[in-house]
């Protein structure tokens, strides 16, 4: 049997889910986060703005101008995306013409653009939006405000490819985050049961909080989770999960 190493925030190089003020509710811009980010020594940084439906989000026109900003700011690779709404109807809440212009889609469960329907019904929904070519990663499904059926939505991880998210910002505000670190356990010991990624996330809405992943490498760490299956790891394991180097 290997010997389990444990994991360190120094040895995570990338965070990409983040937000701007472009996200309405957020307050860096994107070169106050990127800042953030070489302070932290991170590689590569992700933006990915909320998508719409989110009150005070950006406009979708957003997203079809992304090409203009530099793809290394402060000596930090930049990559953008978005993190896409869930809908009741099992769609996402950003049409496909600027869903095909990210490098990356997140799609997650937020409760001030969706009710709860259920452990199945949430789980439907979710799934249906993981099918999407663009969507590569599930934002916190940790939150039983909205409960998910982790044996199904871990599965159809592994189907279509999809990398589920530990939110350092869930684990540090456990309160409204029902049942996030039991989730968690459930969701991580399926995952590396059937060799599941998973993305560490800040979620930051600050550029004080980017890179932050202390919290999330504590409940990896205390699960003895297997590094391999962490894709902040390396770049270059992220960027061929995304398929970036296509």
């Amino acid at each position: 049997m290997n010997q389990w190493d444990p994991i360190t925030v120094q040895e995570l190089h990338l965070d990409i889910h983040t937000h701007t003020i472009a996200s309405g509710h957020a307050y860096g811009t994107i070169r106050e986060m990127a800042a953030a980010a070489q302070e932290k020594h991170l590689e590569l940084l992700g933006i990915s703005e909320h998508g719409p439906s989110i009150p005070g989000t950006c406009d979708p026109i957003y997203f079809r101008n992304l090409g203009v900003i530099p793809r290394n700011l402060y000596g930090v690779k930049m990559m953008f995306g978005c993190e896409i709404n869930v809908l009741n109807d099992g769609t996402l809440s950003l049409d496909q013409r600027e869903i095909d212009l990210l490098d990356y889609g997140i799609c997650g469960i937020h409760t001030l653009c969706y009710h709860d329907e259920g452990r199945e019904g949430n789980t439907d929904h979710l799934i249906s939006c993981m099918r999407n070519d663009k969507v590569h990663f599930v934002s916190h499904p940790d939150d039983d405000h909205t409960p998910l059926n982790y044996e199904r939505l871990v599965a159809a991880a592994r189907e279509y490819h999809v990398a589920l998210e530990v939110n350092n910002s869930s684990l540090l505000k456990q309160q409204a985050r029902w049942n996030c670190v039991a989730n968690y356990h459930e969701m991580l010991k399926l995952c590396a049961a059937i060799q599941v990624p998973v993305i560490v996330s800040s979620d930051a809405h600050d550029p004080s909080f980017v890179g932050r992943f202390d919290e999330a490498v504590q409940l990896l760490n205390e699960m003895q989770f297997d590094r391999r299956l962490i894709l902040n790891e390396s770049v270059d394991r992220f960027r061929q999960f995304i398929g970036a180097d296509r």
